[in-house]
């Protein structure tokens, strides 16, 4: 945590100064992890110190990459379609282990994606995520600010040796007990979530909105219920994860899971050759 902090302070001190889960054949949104491999699966991960980023035009398209991911709304607004941010998902600028980390990924792309059933890059996946958990549109091929994105992920995995070492990649799975209950998420939600996400999802000025017209389509990854509770196990709420139960996650990711969002049209082209989630929303 004191990394990502220092990290985010030194790139925002230095803007000041003028200075995705994926998915592919085997489903990578969430990663099997016990409790007690959490020590020895960190310790591998290994972001590059802030000093490292040069001082010449590569150094400014890392800077850039980082305000798009955290700042999505100002520094890629024509390309969004709702609310949110990468950094909702991908938590502290993409630096969190337990959430989607970028740490790593430029080693993995191109890589064979089974929804779209063909390889796709780094910047391709990275275009994915605006039209799907942004509700979007994809960044022109040459875009700057797309380039600049890819830029940052390249500078964030530049300490990983190779793609079979990423063992923090994606999101730690979970897995529940008995069926999930939305009416109990419902209660766990009002108890433990509305007070930043606001008591019917619409976000507030602490947390973005989970549903509703604002919130990320049925298409991201997200809408996943499996995805949703891994997700909120290992990092709601922010700051206190691992607070829930493994079926109380699974509870409360039912619950806005089955909450009304933004359609995906192009949801009728997933998985062409077959292999759709089980938790897939359509």
């Amino acid at each position: 945590m004191h990394y990502r902090m220092t990290l985010c302070a030194f790139l925002g001190a230095g803007l000041l100064g003028g200075c995705l889960v994926s998915e592919s054949a085997r489903d990578r949104d969430v990663r099997p992890l016990s409790h007690g491999s959490l020590p020895s699966l960190h310790a591998a991960f290994i972001p590059p110190s802030p000093e490292t980023i040069p001082g010449d035009q590569r150094g400014e398209a890392i800077r850039l990459g980082f305000k798009v991911i955290v700042d999505t709304q100002e520094y890629a607004q024509a390309y969004v379609g709702n609310v949110l941010t990468c950094t909702n998902c991908h938590l502290d600028g993409g630096l969190n282990p337990s959430a989607a980390s970028f740490v790593g990924l430029s080693l993995v792309y191109p890589e064979y994606q089974a929804r779209a059933a063909r390889d796709m890059s780094l910047a391709e996946r990275i275009n994915e995520c605006f039209i799907r958990n942004l509700n979007g549109k994809a960044l022109p091929p040459d875009s700057e600010k797309l380039e600049a994105v890819v830029a940052y992920i390249g500078w964030l995995s530049q300490n990983v040796s190779h793609a079979r070492h990423i063992s923090w990649r994606g999101i730690p799975r979970i897995a529940p007990s008995r069926p999930p209950d939305a009416g109990q998420g419902r209660q766990l939600f009002a108890t433990k979530c509305a007070f930043c996400h606001g008591t019917e999802g619409q976000g507030t000025m602490a947390a973005p909105p989970l549903w509703g017209p604002t919130s990320f389509s049925r298409g991201s990854e997200m809408a996943r219920v499996g995805v949703a509770a891994a997700f909120i196990k290992a990092n709601m709420p922010r700051g206190w994860g691992w607070a829930l139960t493994d079926d109380e996650a699974f509870d409360v990711a039912a619950y806005v899971v089955s909450q009304p969002r933004p359609d995906f049209p192009g949801k009728k082209y997933d998985w062409p050759k077959g292999g759709k989630p089980a938790d897939a929303p359509y």
